[in-house]
């Protein structure tokens, strides 16, 4: 028994978040009695509700708590009712900056019995790892507007790189290519043919980093590129590590060539402080109440979390009971139309890890 109590964040969000945040909370308490570890959940109502209600997003009085946490499970932020960007920038984006996740981690990884759109393509081909810088590049949002509403109108958006963010996220990259250990090779994926300041520091780094690592295959690959290998050949790749701009972009590819947002899960980590953990479909707000939500990547999310902090035998499970639950044949796809209901997913992969010897 593990002596350690986790205290976990959870954040369910709006639309279907609470939904999937039910059914992965679940799974966290199947792993956890199977295991034998504890954890106290610490809920959050940070919402489209809420900022509606009191135009509050997320006070900065709360981040004291939360970097004491050991982990924040996210379920999903966007309202039709709230301007985009007010909850994605004021909830989802204060937290990744202000907690310093500076890894996205996206694994990109085809279940057995999940359809795939790639042709003549399965569970072997499709299995690796996005690593995107989290922190920086054009997302930090320097800019600003020049003559606004005229025709003469300049807006400029800056993309900002320190030699410092790149090299703790390519040095992130080589480590989990390592842990990972099936194809040790990293992939840099960069534009230095067209960026040349920002994506010369980039390749420049990942040269001096990769010379740490000299049982690890270095390739390079421009972002344009990636996205047609990505398609035809994705056995290709291992882990691929990306500025913040190109890993958005790439790993939503990612997510419908192993099968959809129904399965697509990531991490925003701080290796030294708190991470945070989401199903990466959004809110879905037409779908909310209705139980029927395929909650696979909030669940897949939870796994990932039960990595991250360690308890690595309790994410065994979890994915085993994934791998499992998915090839049975019992869902008819991982969208609403899946056959199933939210909660009765949820109730599959919890009872299948109760019930492992």
């Amino acid at each position: 028994m593990n002596s350690k109590e986790y205290q976990i964040a959870v954040i369910p969000g709006d639309g279907v978040g609470p939904e999937v945040t039910n059914e992965a909370i679940k799974v966290l308490k199947a792993a956890a009695s199977k295991v034998g570890f504890t954890f106290r959940l610490i809920h959050y109502d940070f919402s489209g509700e809420r900022y509606l209600r009191t135009k509050e997003t997320l006070p900065d009085s709360v981040f004291e708590e939360l970097k004491r946490m050991d982990a924040i499970f996210l379920g999903a932020v966007g309202d039709p009712r709230v301007e985009p960007g007010i909850l994605e920038k004021g909830i989802l984006l204060k937290l990744r900056f202000g907690l310093d996740q500076y890894i996205n981690l996206r694994p990109v990884k085809l279940y057995p019995g999940v359809w795939t759109p790639l042709k003549d393509k399965g569970p072997e081909d499709i299995d690796f790892v996005v690593v995107r810088e989290n922190t920086e590049g054009l997302y930090l949002g320097i800019g600003g507007f020049v003559k606004k509403d005229t025709p003469d109108e300049i807006a400029i958006q800056e993309m900002v790189n320190t030699r410092k963010g790149v090299e703790r996220c390519v040095r992130y990259a080589f480590e989990y290519a390592k842990k990972r250990n099936k194809n040790k090779k990293v992939t840099l994926c960069d534009k230095a043919n067209v960026l040349t300041y920002a994506h010369d520091l980039w390749r420049r780094v990942f040269r001096r980093v990769g010379e740490e690592y000299p049982e690890m295959e270095k390739d390079y690959a421009f972002v344009d590129a990636v996205c047609m290998w990505m398609v035809k050949n994705p056995e290709w790749f291992d882990v691929i590590v990306t500025c913040n701009m190109f890993g958005d972009i790439i790993t939503d590819l990612g997510a419908m060539i192993q099968g959809g947002m129904g399965i697509a899960a990531g991490a925003n980590i701080n290796p030294e402080g708190v991470s945070m953990f989401e199903p990466i479909h959004g809110s879905a707000p037409k779908y909310a109440g209705k139980n029927v939500i395929n909650p696979m990547a909030a669940i897949c999310a939870m796994q990932m979390l039960l990595d991250v902090v360690g308890e690595k035998e309790a994410a065994k499970i979890t994915e085993q009971a994934i791998t499992t639950i998915l090839a049975s044949g019992k869902m008819k796809d991982l969208s609403t139309k899946s056959g199933l209901k939210t909660d009765e997913i949820g109730d599959m992969v919890a009872d299948y890890i109760f019930k492992m010897s």
